[in-house]
């Protein structure tokens, strides 16, 4: 994964000098880049001789281009092809850490690649496997049942129409077997409001693509593990790309601040506070960046300050628990296919 990208064929790290704003007083040390993508951010470090980036990136087509990256950096470039959540496993003194970046959208490589199968114009099976994956989302469509399908495109999607779409799924996959172009035919059909911006069959391939790569698993122990990794002092950066993500990034941030159940009342509870938060609000791109790449208008940056080794996450992963238990609804479809 990687930053949004223009339709051009050109490839854009969204808000990459606010980030280096942020991290730039903490040059001299070692970078931790979860999404290493096409490079841009790991790039834009290590143009300060004294950085160092460990990259990480579930994708193995994102192997070719680190492999250029170490022979340029030699020994200032690590790459790891794993899944971020699994940021605990690199071996790493954790003092020469200064901070730890997420950018989670994704890199036009990947869109348009035909085998990963994430642009609505894709052919044939569906896919949207970006790596490390157990199953694809041609067994999400043609396995799961419609109540299980209403609850992904409902919470991961945002879907209003859910509950139609799966049950036309369900009826139209007891003709065949459902393949790309079969699924996007049916959302234009259900979808069929010409006013709206974006295309009929956005909200669905994001829902399946959440799902099939278990995103919300994915960010919600990324974010912990990096925390984990952090000494005293270190930054976590996270730019998010649609509400969800949203949402978990500023709750991980905000949640171990002190709050009284009542403004009325004394304060009763006292959490430990783990982060200091230098902006409350999500910085977001400029009019400018958004003109020479329309996709990023929807990015949000929110970073933190660690203060704190003590840690409890039971509190923010039970925030979090239900979407969680749809992801689990990927055991049905071992049971049907694979055992």
């Amino acid at each position: 994964m990687s930053a949004t990208v223009k339709p051009e064929k050109e490839h854009f790290s969204v808000l990459l000098n606010e980030l280096v704003s942020i991290i730039s007083p903490l040059y001299s040390g070692t970078f931790i880049d979860c999404t290493f993508g096409q490079g841009g951010v790991s790039k834009k470090i290590l143009e300060n001789p004294n950085n160092k980036i460990i990259a990480l990136d579930r994708d193995k087509k994102t192997i070719i281009k680190a492999n250029n990256f170490k022979e340029k950096y030699k020994d200032r470039f690590v790459f790891k092809n794993i899944k971020f959540s699994q940021i605990n496993e690199v071996k790493i003194e954790k003092k020469d850490i200064k901070a730890v970046i997420f950018d989670l959208g994704y890199s036009l490589n990947q869109i348009l690649d035909p085998e990963k199968g994430l642009s609505f114009n894709s052919k044939g099976k569906l896919n949207m496997k970006l790596g490390l994956n157990e199953f694809s989302a041609h067994e999400v469509i043609n396995c799961l049942e419609s109540k299980d399908l209403e609850k992904i495109f409902r919470y991961f999607g945002e879907e209003k129409k859910a509950k139609i779409i799966s049950k036309k799924i369900f009826e139209s996959r007891k003709k065949k077997i459902l393949k790309t172009e079969d699924l996007v035919d049916i959302l234009n059909k259900i979808n069929f409001n010409k006013k709206s911006k974006i295309h009929n069959a956005t909200k669905i391939f994001q829902s399946l693509r959440i799902f099939v790569n278990r995103e919300i698993s994915e960010l919600i122990f990324g974010l912990i593990n990096s925390f984990k990794m952090l000494p005293i002092g270190g930054v976590i950066v996270a730019i998010s790309f649609h509400s969800i993500e949203d949402k978990i990034i500023k709750s991980f941030f905000k949640f171990s601040e002190n709050k009284n159940s009542s403004r009325y009342l004394p304060n009763t509870k006292k959490n430990t506070q783990l982060f200091q938060l230098l902006h409350r609000k999500p910085i977001v791109p400029s009019r400018k960046e958004i003109e020479l790449n329309k996709p990023s208008r929807s990015a949000k940056l929110r970073y933190a300050v660690k203060i704190n080794h003590e840690q409890n996450f039971n509190e923010f992963i039970n925030i979090f628990k239900h979407l969680i238990e749809i992801e689990n609804l990927s055991k049905k479809i071992w049971k049907k296919y694979f055992l």
